[in-house]
């Protein structure tokens, strides 16, 4: 297990009970009561440390290295029954953004998500998670399919951003974006989305607007990364976790916003802690947000996705 900087206390709790046990396990000293009590100082500081997590705090669980990413997702939520679909056949397949037909609960779903990388090497494949405009065109290939064969749309986010690569500009990012947005919108078939890791700009945006829109506990949904408005606002990273608590980017912030629909509660600690748990709490979510969609007509279904985001944020005119 790796540790983030304030799970230290943690980690020196964790350590002295291995010790313990250690001892116990060597030697005839009975120190089952020096463990017990190692235990529940353990337990008391862990819900003392992630019950009061600051805004930074929990974009540093987004990140970790140990959190659950889509694929790992897409395969507990499907099992075997999970068929990647590749290409936009337009230019390239993009390996930053997968997506494919997979059964959860019995009901066939079109999942699309972004995928990063677990070491050095599959995050160079996997472009860090982030994506250029053949994967949004992708996406969107995939999600005119499932329109077409009425198959609802599930889309999973982690993402430090879409491609900021002069390639990825040639090639029209920002078009890409915004014709996934206005598609999406319209798209006469449920969409529904869970953020599962970060959530950052434009790159979340383009797979994101959903009927059900979902937020993980410890995730973050936001215009721009802690680092970057920093780095503009002050011209240093060094403000980042100001930034962080200003630009309300957690998930409890955009429930209080009513900028999505609901939280999915992660165990103590994040969902590297208990995947299973995860996992189980994901599908859940998923399949009553379908539950509450699949009655709709699709003219029902598309004017309330529209009134949806209508009613987002504030203006005077």
């Amino acid at each position: 297990m790796e540790y983030l900087d304030f799970e230290l206390p943690i980690k020196e709790l964790e350590d002295q009970l291995d010790k313990c046990t250690i001892i116990g396990q060597e030697s005839d000293v009975d120190v089952s009561n020096t463990c017990k009590q190692i235990e529940k100082k353990l337990e008391e500081t862990k819900k003392k440390i992630y019950k009061n997590l600051t805004a930074w705090q929990r974009v540093q669980l987004s990140r970790h290295p140990s959190r659950p990413y889509t694929m790992d997702h897409v395969r507990a939520l499907t099992g075997d029954t999970f068929l990647e679909l590749f290409g936009d056949r337009a230019f390239k397949d993009d390996k930053a953004m997968i997506g494919g037909l997979g059964k959860i609960g019995g009901q066939s779903f079109m999942i699309i998500g972004q995928q990063k990388g677990y070491n050095t090497k599959t995050r160079q494949f996997r472009n860090f998670g982030m994506a250029n405009p053949e994967g949004y065109r992708k996406a969107l290939r995939l999600m005119k399919m499932a329109e077409k064969f009425g198959i609802p749309v599930v889309t999973l986010i982690d993402t430090p951003g879409a491609y900021p690569g002069l390639e990825a500009e040639e090639r029209g990012q920002g078009e890409a974006i915004a014709r996934n947005i206005l598609e999406m919108v319209r798209l006469k078939t449920p969409i529904i989305t869970v953020i599962v890791g970060e959530g950052a700009s434009g790159g979340a945006l383009g797979i994101g607007v959903g009927d059900k829109v979902y937020m993980m506990e410890n995730t973050w949904y936001s215009v721009i990364s802690p680092e970057s408005c920093s780095s503009i606002l002050w011209r240093s990273w060094e403000y980042k976790e100001q930034a962080a608590e200003a630009l309300k980017l957690t998930s409890f912030d955009m429930k209080k916003q009513n900028l999505i629909d609901d939280i999915i509660p992660e165990p103590l600690g994040g969902a590297h802690y208990d995947r299973e748990t995860a996992f189980k709490s994901v599908e859940e979510y998923i399949l009553k947000g379908y539950n509450e969609l699949k009655d709709l007509s699709t003219a029902e279904l598309v004017a309330q996705r529209m009134d949806k985001y209508s009613k987002m944020g504030e203006y005077k005119e």
